[in-house]
């Protein structure tokens, strides 16, 4: 009689081998890509510039790449990073308490330069400093030479601490003003090398190159600070830039 049975299959023993070996290499080559990256982040020689390296601290003299704003973010979280981050230039001080809990400096430094710019010593946060060193660096400086051909020598602020609500056009809030906790600071002018003095009262109307100046000033201010107010703003900041460390991302 004639056998109705399907011939057995014989599990092709060649082919789940082959696979076993393309499955055992692409994890031998995963693992090398992850070990390079490793390498490549950890390692003291590595070649990636430490502006690239997410695992490199902030440095303000950095190169601005895509990766800064959020360095930028954690180091100003972390108070020990950002003391690091801002070398000499700033002083580390107790912690400003005030019998109203709405006031006081948590991480209080006082800085009197950032950079190649000095300031009257100002009580400040630590996060305020670094974004006024970065912003000396990375805007301030090269819109003078760009703009006014010298350098800043010295940056003019209207204080930075000051325990009160927050004002409008229409008078002052039940809310607290960034000032109250130093997460601000205002600035009124700057100094440069050569003499030329600029203050922001006098400077801003027109289109000379002191108003370009400080128009260059504000836009760049708006990289390194949360909120950035200016005479376009209102009348209250008609002689002074109020630059934040924390609020919602505006520029004006």
């Amino acid at each position: 009689m004639p056998n109705d049975k399907e011939p057995e299959r014989r599990p092709n023993t060649l082919g789940a081998v082959l696979r076993s070996v393309r499955r055992a290499l692409a994890v031998v080559v995963t693992l090398l890509m992850v070990g390079g990256i490793a390498v490549a982040f950890l390692h003291p020689r590595s070649p990636l510039p430490d502006a690239w390296n997410p695992l490199a601290p902030l440095a303000i003299t950095d190169a601005n790449t895509p990766l800064t704003a959020w360095k930028l973010r954690r180091t100003t979280a972390d108070p020990a990073l950002c003391l690091a981050a801002l070398g000499g230039g700033a002083v580390l001080m107790a912690p400003l308490t005030t019998a109203d809990q709405r006031c006081g400096i948590e991480t209080r430094v006082a800085l009197s330069r950032v950079g190649a710019a000095r300031l009257e010593p100002v009580e400040t946060s630590c996060a305020i400093a670094l974004r006024t060193a970065m912003w000396e660096h990375h805007g301030l400086q090269p819109a003078a030479r760009d703009i006014l051909g010298s350098d800043i020598t010295r940056i003019r602020h209207i204080g930075s601490y000051n325990c009160r609500a927050m004002r409008t056009g229409r008078g002052e809030t039940n809310r607290m003003s960034t000032h109250a906790t130093a997460e601000a600071i205002d600035i009124a002018g700057f100094d440069l090398a050569d003499g030329t003095t600029v203050r922001l009262l006098r400077d801003w109307q027109g289109d000379t190159p002191k108003a370009q100046f400080l128009r260059a000033a504000r836009d760049s201010a708006c990289d390194w600070f949360r909120l950035t107010l200016s005479p376009d703003y209102n009348t209250l900041h008609a002689d002074h830039f109020h630059l934040q460390s924390r609020g919602w991302g505006g520029c004006r």
